[in-house]
C-alpha cells in the first residue's frame, strides 16, 4: 500500500491550529477585537497560557496586537486577514459539532 505525503504547508497549519486552546481563542476573536481580560474570561483559560497563544499567534501573523496610548494603557487583540480567513473553517467545525458532539 502506497504511503500518502502530507503536504508540509498543511501539516504546518495543523500544527498551529492544535495547540491547546488555539482554536477556542481564534473563535473567540471571530467576534471582534477583544481585550486580554475578555478573551481569558470567555475562553477559560490561565493568564500565562492565553498569553503563549496570543503570542504565537501574534508571531504566525494570524492576530494583531494594538496597543492604545492611553492611561491605562488599553490593548486589543484582533484576528489579521490571515486570521479571518478561518472563519469559514471554524464555522464548519461549529455545524459539525452541533451534529455530531453530545452536550
Amino acid at each position: 500500500m502506497d504511503k500518502s505525503i502530507i503536504c508540509p504547508r498543511f501539516e504546518k497549519a495543523i500544527s498551529i491550529l492544535n495547540q491547546k486552546w488555539t482554536g477556542l481563542v481564534i473563535y473567540q476573536l471571530l467576534n471582534g477585537p477583544q481585550r486580554f481580560c475578555n478573551i481569558e474570561s470567555s475562553v477559560g483559560v490561565s493568564a500565562r497560557v492565553l498569553s503563549e497563544r496570543l503570542k504565537d499567534l501574534e508571531n504566525e501573523g494570524i492576530v494583531k496586537r494594538e496597543v492604545f496610548p492611553e492611561t491605562p494603557v488599553r490593548i486589543e487583540y484582533s484576528l489579521t486577514a490571515k486570521g479571518l480567513a478561518l472563519e469559514a473553517l471554524m464555522k464548519e467545525i461549529e455545524k459539525w459539532s452541533q451534529e455530531w458532539i453530545d452536550s
